[in-house]
């Protein structure tokens, strides 16, 4: 049994400075406030406790891309690199590709799971069935429209969660539907789709929206698109890359004055270059160059980030005008919702995992815990 004291510390019920955080294994057994007889007792010196955060969509880092060696030693290199940064729980993303990659990375997460490879929490496959027209910087010659014998391969992972990006109108609803009955996540995205496409998706399960705003058909006075259906929508999830170059950051502020914390939720898109010197890696075959915290191609698109996940923290407060508890929800307990996670994940509460953020004064991550392992 462990005691973590002296701290400022989000707990699922507001800010506490006079708490102690007891864990049991794995398991946050209890909030009191004094450490019980016999407990190790670890000092936070005064800094701040947050719930470890939780990031679908990373796509490297450390400077490996996922698509590049889907592996287990892959995944391990991305995971810790992130967790420098307070991910503690993320799903390694496949952007689009041949669907023997596709297969080589759900085998992959798989075995990370099964190897015990602290933070992986399940695949995002975002692609191939997107539409070329909304492509950003995913290669056309990847893209294709979904098909029914493609659906057992999507619902193919033994372990932790798929999630899948998909463009409604390159998958039919009775596909969404398949896939959301089989207990995969479907979030829209990469996507020309109309409002009334989107709403057919949403009807047969699609909860998600990938990177609200960036590669999807916008809202018109006369045409709502994606963005009109995920803002308008109470229930959908949206994720949103708070990194000053996807998005004004008025733009950001309107998402999430529609939608509130509850529903949107912080992702880095993160590539190679996280955790990395590097400034200069290759998406098959083509060249994405670093500019300060930019990441574009050739043709100037952008082509995911440099983020992390600390750094989206404070990209929200300084853009979304939000404090720290608030976009640290965002990064914790809405993407937990977004999982069906929220029994174990996203907020510092007896019965949850232990999974810990602790920051300084300037939001840097100072210590992690995994499942109640510092790091």
């Amino acid at each position: 049994m462990k005691a973590l004291v002296n701290a400022r510390m989000l707990l699922a019920d507001g800010w506490r400075d006079d708490a102690c955080v007891v864990v049991e294994g794995e398991t946050i057994a209890a909030i009191l406030s004094a450490p019980p007889a016999g407990a190790a007792v670890t000092d936070l010196g005064g800094a701040t406790l947050l719930p470890g955060f939780i990031d679908v969509q990373v796509n490297g880092g450390g400077g490996l891309l996922f698509n590049d060696a889907p592996s287990v030693e892959t995944i391990r290199v991305i995971a810790e690199t992130h967790r420098r940064y307070g991910t503690t729980g993320l799903l390694p993303t496949l952007i689009s590709d041949d669907l023997s990659v596709v297969e080589a990375g759900i085998r992959a997460v798989d075995a990370a799971i099964e190897a015990g490879v602290p933070g992986v929490l399940g695949i995002h496959i975002e692609g191939p069935f997107l539409n070329p027209i909304r492509r950003g910087i995913h290669s056309e010659s990847k893209i294709q429209k979904l098909q029914d014998q493609f659906l057992a391969l999507l619902e193919s992972a033994r372990h932790g969660k798929t999630l899948v990006t998909l463009a409604p109108e390159a998958a039919t609803p009775e596909q969404v539907a398949r896939l959301t009955a089989a207990g995969v996540i479907v979030s829209a995205g990469h996507s020309d789709a109309t409002y009334e496409q989107v709403r057919d998706a949403i009807d047969n399960g699609l909860t998600g929206f990938t990177h609200i705003f960036n590669a999807m058909s916008p809202l018109l006075n006369r045409a709502p698109g994606m963005v009109g259906a995920a803002l308008e929508d109470p229930e959908v999830f949206a994720g949103i890359i708070a990194d000053g170059h996807h998005l004004h950051p008025a733009t950001l502020r309107v998402a999430l004055r529609a939608k509130g914390p509850e529903r949107v939720m912080l992702v880095t898109d993160a590539m190679p270059s996280v955790g990395s010197d590097e400034t200069v890696f290759l998406i098959h075959g083509r060249e994405i160059h670093r500019e300060g915290d930019r990441l574009v191609g050739a043709d100037n698109t952008l082509a995911g980030s440099t983020l992390t996940m600390a750094g989206a923290v404070k990209g929200m407060m300084d853009q979304g005008r939000v404090g720290l508890d608030v976009a640290a929800q965002m990064a914790s307990a809405t993407p937990a919702a977004f999982l069906g996670l929220s029994d174990r994940l996203g907020r510092i509460a007896p019965g949850h995992r232990a999974d810990l953020v602790l920051v300084d004064d300037a939001l840097d991550v100072q210590r992690s815990w995994i499942g109640g392992q510092p790091d």
